[in-house]
């Protein structure tokens, strides 16, 4: 696949639709609590508006479905995007219209226009025809920066490459140089780690690296739909019992090498989950009763480290245990610092990794590469072809 990258564009005076993932996360009071997806947009915004871009910013944010909602306006990321580049940042509460059209035909060179929510308007997940030309009309040139939005079809995602000149911004030209990377020649030993609780989005990554990976490490609530598939009594733990037969379909793909596929040996149980629960160690043969798994045992923990340790290639995504409370956190923290520590190539994905690295203090510095997409990165190491690749690759300039 051949994408044309920034290094293509000679971006001088022409009006950029720039797609950024901005779907940042707000408290109860709006106020942003974690502003790396706006950080990681920051170098190809600048890059774009050194060189005398007029860069309108598109970005969507939460699952309004189509409605304008004020808990979901994207005021505050204008304001922190101003803050952050240390110049005027201009937001208007529409994408689409005459309001639009003439805060576009007013930009000079360099300046930077964010627009609404994209998800606003219906057209954006349809990715309907109608509004993919709207907004494709206010512009000369479409960059995608927003890998955590690529695996989608949307208007704002896939549907302007098929209108305008496109390329790929820094990040994502980064984002797929390393994971296409991890697919074509990985260094050895290859190394998944897959925690949280859904098998579904997990099984294509399972399937494609079965021949190129060498351990899979299974924690959280993965780890007790497979051991219940496995003929593990798992308590009132959380599972997902109809998924049953792919957890035992992936598992018999790798009984080839026993050794590859590596389920805890032990787990922390407790009867619920607070802050105050009593927790035991367990076998996970002596599960019983009510008790509920909310994280790997000290031995698992040991074994999945020592895996880590030798690894030339570290994948993981997904906590192991329930590490946003206290009694549960031991097991990804110990798995996070591990990875730290590895001295091969280590790719962390999806929110609840990065939050995890975060809450026990571990720069994203200590990591060869932190994708900006959960989902997208799973999708994209699947072998999937992703439709906001795909568009980039295929558009003309």
């Amino acid at each position: 696949m051949k994408l044309k990258t920034l290094h293509d564009l000679d971006p001088k005076g022409k009006k950029i639709l720039l797609r950024v993932d901005f779907n940042v996360p707000l408290d109860e009071n709006r106020e942003i609590t974690d502003d790396t997806r706006i950080r990681k947009a920051l170098p190809t915004i600048q890059y774009l508006a050194s060189r005398g871009a007029k860069v309108i910013v598109l970005s969507h944010m939460g699952r309004p479905k189509g409605q304008f909602l004020d808990d979901l306006r994207l005021d505050k990321v204008a304001d922190r995007l101003k803050e952050l580049l240390s110049e005027p940042v201009g937001y208007i509460h529409e994408c689409v219209g005459p309001g639009v059209e003439d805060a576009v035909s007013e930009m000079l060179e360099g300046e930077v226009l964010l627009l609404e929510n994209t998800r606003f308007y219906h057209g954006e997940e349809l990715n309907d025809e109608e509004f993919v030309l709207e907004i494709a009309n206010l512009g000369d040139v479409f960059v995608s920066d927003a890998f955590g939005a690529v695996h989608r079809a949307h208007a704002t995602t896939a549907g302007l490459a098929d209108h305008l000149p496109s390329y790929a911004g820094l990040l994502l030209e980064r984002e797929i140089e390393v994971l296409s990377g991890i697919l074509k020649e990985p260094s050895k030993p290859v190394v998944l780690i897959m925690g949280g609780a859904k098998i579904d989005t997990k099984i294509g990554v399972l399937r494609n690296f079965i021949d190129k990976g060498d351990a899979f490490l299974i924690g959280g609530g993965l780890a007790s739909t497979f051991l219940y598939a496995a003929g593990h009594n798992v308590g009132d733990s959380l599972y997902e019992p109809d998924k049953k037969e792919i957890a035992q379909a992936i598992m018999l793909a790798a009984e080839k090498d026993m050794d590859k596929f590596i389920l805890p040996q032990d787990v922390l149980v407790a009867s619920e989950a607070s802050e105050n629960a009593e927790t035991l160690t367990v076998p996970v043969s002596d599960i019983e009763g009510d008790m509920k798994i909310f994280d790997i045992g000290e031995k698992t923990i040991d074994r999945f480290c020592e895996f880590i340790a030798r690894a030339g290639t570290v994948i993981w995504n997904g906590p192991v245990g329930l590490f946003e409370m206290g009694p549960f956190e031991e097991g990804t923290r110990r798995i996070a610092e591990a990875v730290a520590e590895c001295p091969g190539v280590t790719i962390l994905g999806g929110g609840d990794t990065i939050a995890a690295i975060k809450k026990f203090g571990l720069a994203e510095e200590r990591f060869t590469h932190v994708s900006t997409g959960g989902g997208a990165m799973l999708e994209f190491l699947e072998g999937k072809e992703l439709p906001g690749i795909v568009g980039i690759s295929k558009s003309e300039s």
